[in-house]
């Protein structure tokens, strides 16, 4: 019998395995077989054209649809900046569900993505937050920086902070021993690696950084416009001051619950001579007094908007907003009182600049404060009341000396009556706008027809003092306020009968 080498299936102990055929690697690479086969398709038509000749309607009809029908997936033949720009025209909804689809899809999806919440420390250390995120311009670095022990325990809420609390540990002292945020030599580790993977770093939000760590930062994101600090002092604003670029800066001093941390005018004084071109100053839980606040209005002369919350200042330090030459902008926010001084001060000066004021959760009963704050803001336009305590006749009276005003927003002022709103708003010869709602001292019953005729001639209004009486009007006629007593009539009869 002759010995056929072409038919046989013996194979050598001492050789490899076979070396893998043409076909076996176009059958493995499906995509390579398609661009193969259409390339050799689109030739073979070619040639039977003449140069000189346009293509046959037939051609142009199988040169449209010969791709679709070759390649199983046509959007796999698109280039990234192509599927790139149709991904970024679908809505925010659906960016997890195309992060499923592909891996391509994936690290595209990841591209468009600009801002995050970090929530794992870690991802940031290893360095996998700029290969999954390459292209991020914000960054919140708080939540990722709070040690907590999981979904176990007490979830402990603050309006800027909140972290999950042992349960078995001292919650008195959970948070003043430092033991709910990682340390600051580890913060500054991560602001390291965070400067040089997003050099185009434009806000970044941090808690318990140093001042190496800040310095780093802003040599390495010389873009950076907005900046969240918490847990800061006077030494960690020398950091910030490199900031040249800076614009919108938020400093959190202290947290009730969380931590303490101070704010003096000495850090004011360093953050005024290196941030000068702060447009929004929001100081939250920080000390200070007339000097502080007079650097930051001197040197910060583009400064539009200035917002207080829960502030510690010094009595006397309103004075310094005179200084302040492009203020648009004043809030007070949860705040127990405007000014600790127990006198009026004449010689206040003025803001000519500002326009808006606006209280929300603030403590109004230092008469003498409130009178030499709105003297400070005599060209102000709008004014904005938002669940205020202490907010009565006699301390709204005050703002009959404010002639300017064009827009007066009233909410949860329950103190605040009828006879109050109308002295102020009669005085008023600009106003346009008057939203009044959830202050149940205010009745209808009670406009006079003075106040009725200038609610005429307003350009905006809304009035919904007292939402039980909107309620019950609305539902007039519909009878679901009486399908209660019904049931429990039914309720009562069913009890009477014997043996219930």
């Amino acid at each position: 019998m002759a010995f056929s080498p072409e038919k046989s299936n013996f194979r050598s102990p001492l050789k490899g395995p076979p070396s893998p055929s043409w076909n076996d690697l176009l059958l493995k690479n499906k995509k390579a077989l398609n661009h193969v086969l259409f390339t050799m398709h689109l030739q073979s038509r070619s040639n039977k054209q003449t140069p000189s000749s346009s293509p046959s309607p037939q051609l142009r009809k199988s040169l449209d649809f010969t791709l679709p029908s070759l390649v199983s997936d046509p959007i796999s033949l698109l280039s990234d900046q192509i599927l790139l720009s149709i991904l970024s025209k679908l809505p925010d909804s659906q960016r997890n569900c195309n992060s499923l689809v592909s891996k391509r899809w994936l690290y595209l999806q990841g591209r468009l993505v600009r801002s995050i919440k970090l929530l794992d420390w870690d991802f940031l250390v290893s360095g996998r937050l700029f290969i999954r995120f390459p292209n991020l311009i914000h960054v919140d670095l708080v939540n990722g920086s709070l040690i907590s022990p999981g979904n176990a325990g007490v979830f402990c809420s603050n309006r800027l902070l909140s972290s999950h609390v042992d349960c078995n540990a001292d919650a008195k002292y959970w948070f003043l021993k430092e033991r709910f945020v990682l340390p600051s030599d580890e913060i500054d580790k991560g602001l390291r690696i965070l400067a040089s993977g997003c050099p185009n770093l434009r806000k970044l939000l941090v808690v318990n950084a140093s001042e190496l760590g800040l310095l780093g930062v802003a040599e390495e994101c010389p873009t950076l416009q907005v900046l969240e600090l918490h847990r800061c002092n006077d030494q960690v604003l020398r950091g910030i001051a490199a900031c040249q670029n800076l614009q919108i800066l938020r400093l959190i001093g202290n947290v009730d619950g969380f931590y303490k941390s101070s704010v003096t005018d000495i850090g004011l004084t360093i953050l005024a001579q290196g941030c000068k071109r702060l447009v929004k100053l929001e100081l939250s839980g920080c000390e200070g007094s007339y000097e502080g606040i007079k650097a930051i209005a001197q040197c910060c002369q583009m400064l539009e908007e200035l917002i207080l919350r829960d502030h510690r200042m010094e009595g006397g330090w309103l004075s310094a907003l005179s200084y302040c030459e492009n203020l648009n902008t004043l809030r007070f926010m949860s705040c127990k009182s405007i000014d600790h001084c127990g006198w009026f001060d004449e010689d206040v000066g003025s803001c000519p600049t500002l326009e808006r004021l606006h209280f929300e959760k603030c403590q109004l009963r230092n008469k003498e404060s409130l009178r030499t704050l709105f003297l400070l803001c005599q060209e102000v336009r709008e004014v904005i009341f938002h669940n205020c305590w202490g907010l009565d006749n006699e301390m709204f009276s005050l703002s009959t000396g404010l002639r300017r005003v064009k827009s007066l927003c009233l909410e949860s002022c329950s103190l605040l009556t009828t006879e109050g709103l109308e002295s102020s708003l009669l005085s008023w010869k600009e106003i346009q706008s008057i939203k009044v709602i959830s202050c149940g001292n205010i009745k209808d019953s009670e406009i006079s027809p003075a106040l009725s005729t200038l609610f005429s001639t307003l350009k905006d209004f809304q009035w919904r003092p007292d939402t039980k009486s909107l309620l019950s009007a609305g539902l007039v006629g519909t009878g679901m306020r009486k399908r209660g007593s019904k049931l429990f009539k039914k309720t009562c009869d069913w009890k009477s009968l014997p043996g219930a």
